[in-house]
């Protein structure tokens, strides 16, 4: 049996009585096997760990994942995998029997796949480096073929297929076979299996029939005459390639997962939107109409009023804005709200914390609590009332509260906010918040009969970015 990589042999123990004898070549035949299988599962080990590693980078994360890169962020990319692993090259050349160090091999396979064959090669060339410095003369035109090899097969298998690629060949010759009893087709999954393998089988004739007769070998390889061994050893190569995609394939997935968690929650925001805004406009015309015969300068004013909030909504905005600009907003429907009812019959009180005023809130969040005070609390009472606005600082999070001394909600318990009279103002802001928020925000509502609403919002208080 013989271990072809790269270093010098450990010389035999001085046993006279063994010497030559075929109990000596069996002993040294049992520790060579024992070497190859450790370097097996110790290799493995490592893509597992290199490829975690890797995947633990925010920058790595999104230049693999970009559809699109220019080349200096390909290049960026490279120099994830060249510094550790041509280090590990480096490492298998000159610590004796560290042979797992080096996964240089299913690296190059790896970017061919990934990145195309011209990078492939590039990274290939890199790679040989260490090992052309110790003499292994043909790892650099090995790794050049490898890496062209490699990038072609990738633009012929397609990108789902080579992320869908599985360490675990029992399974994947299971449902190939099921599969194609059933329907014959051709099929790239185990295409792309038995090229890896065959890559691999190719290094290792290429390493067994051209050694240097007087020097160290030219090309790195475990080869063993044991034919279980040898085609575990050459199962390897797709097993660390499967490895290393399955792990960022995962995290691929969870992105993916994330973004469209994120989509939704923007989706069903941007219902919410859409659903206040005919809402509101409805009862402001209707506002308007009431008063266009009785008195029509009150009613131009209120349009104009009208006109500026119809600026606000359409123009595009953010989710949050700072407090002053939401109050600022509200302003104009109190104006036109305070015209319809008279100044006698609707007030307006503010309370609010001037450290508030620049803390970011939902964008309308105010106003569709500000019209169910006046529209359920205020207007069944002939005398009217006056709606508050309070803010206030309370630790970490901004406390916003919306009251008024109408005529209460009777008896009616807070879930029936979600089902009738508070109607769909109410509710609306309440699920706005538990989108944007979920368990951090808190909205309560206290009502007393004839003695008014409270509705209080606490959310945490965060400020714009600086510019």
């Amino acid at each position: 049996m013989t271990l072809f990589y790269g270093v010098r042999r450990p010389a035999r123990r001085a046993a006279p009585t063994f010497r030559g004898s075929g109990r000596a070549r069996y002993i040294e035949c049992v520790v060579d096997n024992k070497l190859i299988l450790i370097t097996l599962l110790v290799k493995l080990g490592v893509a597992a760990a290199v490829a975690s590693a890797l995947a633990r980078s925010r920058t790595f994360q999104r230049l693999l994942f970009a559809e699109q890169r220019r080349p200096g962020q390909t290049v960026a990319l490279l120099a994830f995998f060249l510094v550790p692993l041509t280090l590990g090259v480096w490492m298998r050349t000159t610590v004796p029997n560290f042979l797992a160090a080096d996964i240089s091999f299913e690296t190059v396979i790896l970017l061919g796949l990934l990145l195309g064959p011209a990078w492939a090669m590039v990274a290939g060339a890199v790679l040989a480096g260490p090992a052309v410095f110790h003499h292994e003369y043909l790892t650099l035109p090995f790794n050049l073929a490898l890496g062209l090899g490699a990038g072609v097969l990738g633009r012929f298998v397609e990108t789902e297929e080579i992320w869908s690629f599985t360490p675990f060949i029992d399974l994947s010759l299971y449902r190939w076979v099921r599969r194609n009893l059933r329907k014959p087709k051709f099929d790239r999954q185990i295409l792309l299996l038995f090229l890896i393998a065959a890559m691999e089988i190719c290094r290792e004739w290429v390493a067994r029939n051209l050694p240097h007769k007087t020097g160290p070998r030219r090309l790195f390889a475990l080869t063993t005459d044991a034919w279980g061994l040898q085609v575990l050893v050459w199962l390897c190569a797709p097993m660390v390639v499967g490895i290393a995609l399955k792990v960022w394939n995962a995290l691929r997935i969870e992105i993916k997962l994330e973004e469209q968690k994120r989509l939704l929650l923007e989706a069903r925001l941007d219902a919410l939107q859409r659903q206040i805004n005919p809402h509101f406009l409805f009862n402001t015309l209707n506002s308007i109409a009431s008063l266009v015969r009785m008195k029509p300068e009150l009613a131009r004013e209120m349009t104009v009023k009208l006109a500026n909030i119809l600026r606000a909504l359409l123009k595009d905005h953010d989710t949050f804005v700072p407090l002053k600009e939401e109050l600022s907003f509200t302003d104009d429907y109190l104006d036109i709200e305070v015209v319809r009812f008279g100044a006698d019959k609707l007030r307006v009180q503010k309370e609010i914390d001037p450290q508030t005023l620049g803390v970011l809130v939902p964008s309308i969040l105010l106003q569709p609590l500000i019209e169910n005070s006046i529209k359920h609390g205020l207007e069944p009472r002939i005398h009217g009332g006056t709606v508050t606005l309070r803010s206030r600082m309370n630790g970490d999070r901004v406390c916003i509260e919306v009251a008024d001394d109408g005529v209460g909600m009777g008896n009616r318990p807070e879930n029936a906010l979600r089902r009738d009279g508070a109607g769909i103002g109410m509710k609306n802001v309440q699920e706005r918040l538990e989108v944007l928020y979920g368990d951090q925000a808190h909205f309560k509502v206290v009502s007393s009969p004839g003695r008014g609403t409270l509705v209080s919002i606490e959310i945490p208080a965060e400020v714009p970015a600086a510019r």
